[in-house]
C-alpha cells in the first residue's frame, strides 16, 4: 500500500524535488533543453488555488526522500581513492564528448522564437540543430528508424516551450562562460583594471606597506571590496590571523603553520580510532560533495587537504565537533590562497603541481582563518544548532517587517522559515550563490565587525526581498519551496552582490538599532 501511495504522489505532484524539471540555481545549471523533452511536465491548471489546498510540508517530506540520503553500500565508495579517470572533464575542454540520442523537436515550432544558444550543465554554449528526419516526424536510434506519434510531438511542443519560457525569464545579459568560474568578475563575464580599480589598489597597497596596518582604515576600504592581488593578505588580516604589525608576520606565521602540522602529527592517525571513526567517516563522505561542478576539489590532493583541514578542527573543539555544512566554509579561503600563486583558471589548476612547502602554508592558512571564522559562529554548530534557530526567527521577525505580503505569503501555503533559511544560514548562503559571489561577500564580512554572525542575518533578508517578484508568483508550497532552494543565481557576479550588500546595509541601519521597529 506504501508502495501504491508514494507512485501515486509522484504522478500527481509533478513540481516536487525530485522530479526532472528544469532548475535554476548557482548549483544548479540549466538543463540542455534538447534532452529536456524525454521529462513531460504537467500543464498547470488555471483554478489550482482555488481547487487544491497547499500541502503541508510534514506531507510533503514524509512522501519524498533526501536527495544525499544513500546507502552503507554508497558509502563506501567515497572511501575508495580516486582515480584520475574519474575526474569531471575540465570546463575548458574543446573536444566534443560522445554522440547523444537524438532530440526529436516539434516542427511546427516557429524557428524565430527558439534561442540562439543554451547553456548545458557545465555552462558551455550549444546550439539547437534540428535532427535528421524531424520534419518527417522520424528519429533514429542504435540505427533503428523510430516514428514519433503525434501525442508525443504535442508534449514535446509544450515541454520545449515551457522549457524557453523559463529561459527567457532569466535577466537578459551576456552568459559568463563557466558556471563554477572563481576569478573575479562583474555580469558582462570581462574583468578590466580601471582608473577607479587601480587607485583602489594602490591605496590597499599602500595600508599594507605600513610598519602597523591600520585596521579600522583597510576595514572601509575592503567594504566594497578588496582587488585580487591584495586578498590573500587582507583576508589574513582582517580575520585575525596575522599581526598589524609588519615585522611580527613572519615570525607569526611561522609559528603558527608549524602549530598545525603539529596537530596533525599529534592527532591525523587517530582518525581510525572508534572515537573519531564516525567523524572522519562523515567528513570523507562531505568532501567530494563540495563544489563538485569546480575540478579544483575533485583533485585528491585537494580532498585530502580539506580532510585533515575538518579532522583537526572537529576533534579540537568537541562542543561541536563536525557538522555537515562546515566543509563548504572550507573553500574560499583555500581558493584565495591559492590565488596568490595562480594567475587565473584556478579551478582547472593542478594543486599537485604547486612545490610542498607551498601546499602545506595554503592548508595551514585555511585552517586558522576557518577556525576564526568558526570562533564567532560556533553556536550554530553546537547541540541543536541554537545559533542557527535564533537567527532564523530573527530573520522570520525582519521580515514580517519589511515585506508583509512575502511573510504573508508565506503562512498561506504553510511555508516555514526555517525550511530555506536554515541552509542560508548554516551554509552563509554558499548553496546559494557561485562561489566568485561568496568570495566577493565575504570581502564585506571580513570588513565588518560581526560580519558573519549579524550583518548576514541583514543579507539574508535583502537576498529574500530580491526574489519578491517571483516568490508571489508562486502558486503553491512545492513551488514555493523549489523556487526558494533553487533560485537562480547563476549570472551573478561583483554587481548583483554589490546591490545586494548595499540593501543589506539600508536594513541593517534601520533596524539593528531599532528594536520597536525589530519586534512585534
Amino acid at each position: 500500500m506504501a508502495t501504491d501511495n508514494r507512485i501515486n504522489f509522484w504522478r500527481k505532484n509533478a513540481k516536487v524535488p525530485g522530479s526532472i524539471q528544469p532548475v535554476y540555481g548557482a548549483q544548479h545549471p540549466p538543463l540542455i533543453p534538447g534532452l529536456h523533452h524525454r521529462f513531460p511536465k504537467d500543464t498547470p491548471k488555471a483554478n489550482n488555488l482555488k481547487t487544491k489546498k497547499a500541502s503541508s510540508f510534514h506531507e510533503f517530506a514524509r512522501s519524498t526522500n533526501d536527495a544525499w540520503d544513500i546507502d552503507d553500500e554508497d558509502d563506501e565508495d567515497f572511501f575508495a581513492p580516486t582515480h584520475p579517470a574519474t575526474l569531471p572533464p575540465t570546463i575548458h575542454s574543446t573536444q566534443p564528448g560522445p554522440p547523444g540520442p537524438p532530440q526529436p523537436s516539434d516542427s511546427t515550432q516557429d524557428p524565430d522564437t527558439r534561442p540562439a544558444e543554451w547553456l548545458n550543465h557545465a555552462a558551455a554554449e550549444l546550439r539547437l540543430q534540428p535532427e535528421p528526419g524531424e520534419e518527417s516526424g522520424c528519429g533514429q536510434v542504435n540505427g533503428r528508424v523510430v516514428v514519433k506519434s503525434s501525442s508525443e510531438a504535442l508534449l514535446n511542443t509544450n515541454t520545449e516551450r515551457s522549457t524557453l519560457q523559463k529561459q527567457q525569464s532569466l535577466p537578459v545579459r551576456p552568459i559568463i562562460p563557466l558556471v563554477a568560474r572563481i576569478s573575479d568578475q562583474n555580469s558582462s563575464g570581462a574583468p578590466t583594471m580601471t582608473v577607479r580599480d587601480k587607485s583602489r589598489l594602490d591605496k590597499f597597497k599602500y595600508l599594507l606597506s605600513c610598519p602597523n596596518t591600520d585596521l579600522e582604515e583597510l576595514r572601509k576600504h575592503s567594504w566594497s571590496g578588496i582587488p585580487r592581488e591584495v586578498r590573500p593578505i587582507t583576508w589574513r588580516l582582517l580575520s585575525g590571523y596575522l599581526p598589524a604589525n609588519m615585522d611580527r608576520r613572519e615570525l607569526v606565521l611561522k609559528r603558527k603553520r608549524d602549530e598545525y602540522f603539529g596537530f596533525i602529527e599529534q592527532y591525523y592517525h587517530s582518525r581510525a580510532d572508534e572515537t573519531y571513526r564516525d567523524t572522519y567517516r562523515q567528513i570523507h563522505i562531505d568532501i567530494p560533495r563540495t563544489n563538485p561542478l569546480i575540478p579544483l576539489f575533485q583533485q585528491p590532493t585537494v580532498q585530502e587537504v580539506f580532510e585533515r583541514i575538518l579532522f583537526i578542527w572537529a576533534i579540537r573543539h568537541p562542543a561541536s565537533g563536525y557538522v555537515q555544512g562546515i566543509n563548504d566554509l572550507v573553500t574560499p579561503f583555500f581558493v584565495v590562497f591559492l590565488s596568490e600563486f595562480v594567475e587565473e583558471d584556478v579551478e582547472n589548476f593542478d594543486v599537485a603541481s604547486l612545490p610542498l612547502d607551498t601546499q602545506r602554508n595554503i592548508e595551514a592558512d585555511s585552517f586558522w582563518c576557518m577556525t576564526k571564522l568558526l570562533d564567532g559562529i560556533q553556536d550554530n554548530y553546537t547541540f541543536a544548532q541554537p545559533g542557527i534557530q535564533n537567527k532564523v526567527k530573527a530573520l522570520e521577525e525582519l521580515v514580517s517587517r519589511i515585506d508583509e505580503d512575502i511573510h504573508n505569503y508565506f503562512k498561506r501555503y504553510e511555508v516555514e522559515y526555517l525550511q530555506f533559511a536554515f541552509r542560508w544560514m548554516n551554509n552563509l548562503l554558499m548553496r546559494e550563490l557561485p562561489l566568485r559571489c561568496t568570495i566577493r561577500l565575504w570581502d564585506t564580512y571580513q570588513a565588518e565587525q560581526e560580519g558573519f554572525s549579524h550583518f548576514h542575518l541583514y543579507v539574508c533578508a535583502a537576498f529574500l526581498i530580491e526574489w519578491r517578484k517571483e516568490i508571489l508568483s508562486m502558486v503553491d508550497f512545492q513551488g514555493l519551496l523549489m523556487l526558494l532552494q533553487n533560485l537562480p543565481t547563476i549570472h551573478w557576479g561583483n554587481e548583483e552582490v554589490g546591490l545586494l550588500l548595499a540593501e543589506a546595509y539600508r536594513l541593517k541601519y534601520m533596524f539593528a538599532d531599532a528594536p520597536s521597529h525589530y519586534k512585534r
